[in-house]
């Protein structure tokens, strides 16, 4: 399969698979130029991004970098309780929808068909600014995969492998040329029935990403 033919389905029990394009593993700006300019960014110009814009950002979060499964983010006892959602209001190539990262296979899965704009602004008490990016990335966890070896102090090892996860994107959101912001604020019942989220899952972190102004 070539990695080039970004748009490939594959029907697993009727659900919608969708292979992104290969990550880059180089660029011509540095970890410290990234550092440097990184800026929380509300103003986007409502352009679209490209399907390997969304490759990079997710693969930076949570790709696989190893054949042991290691990926961008460190994580305690190599458990990886997050997950990621893409919330695609404005990309190339594909369908506006919610669809899951898959990271063993860099690809994504539909969630399911909610408009995506509609009641996201009101679910993040109002911020309408956040339905103006092209896409939103939302990162959640199951707790109980870490709780299961460390116990309660698993929850905070959980928060500090989101706040990595979420650095990583807005650096590689740097990197390319967007703006992005994280977004703590979001009503969590709400997004987990908006996302189809399983019950032993719970959103922590909301990333807006988008063509600067």
């Amino acid at each position: 399969m070539e990695k080039s033919e970004h748009v490939l389905e594959s029907h697993l029990s009727s659900t919608r698979i969708i292979y992104l394009p290969a990550p880059r593993k180089e660029s011509d700006v540095s970890l410290e130029q990234a550092l440097e300019n990184r800026r929380s960014t509300r103003d986007y110009t409502g352009g679209s991004l490209d399907l390997s814009d969304v490759s990079q950002l997710l693969w930076s979060a949570q790709g696989e970098t190893s054949t042991n499964g290691y990926r961008t983010a460190p994580s305690a006892g190599a458990l990886f309780p997050l997950e990621l959602y893409l919330l695609a209001m404005n990309v190339k190539d594909l369908k506006t929808g919610i669809y899951k990262y898959i990271p063993s296979t860099h690809s994504l899965r539909r969630q399911n068909n909610t408009d995506v704009n509609e009641g996201l602004a009101e679910l993040c008490f109002d911020q309408t600014w956040i339905t103006k990016a092209a896409v939103d990335i939302l990162i959640s966890a199951v707790y109980g995969r870490t709780t299961i070896k460390y116990g309660d102090r698993g929850i905070r090892y959980i928060y500090l492998e989101a706040g990595h996860a979420a650095q990583n994107i807005c650096l590689q959101a740097t990197a390319l040329g967007l703006g992005a912001t994280t977004v703590g604020a979001f009503s969590d019942q709400g997004l987990k029935l908006t996302l189809s989220m399983s019950s032993n899952e719970f959103p922590l972190y909301l990333l807006t990403i988008g063509k600067k102004l």
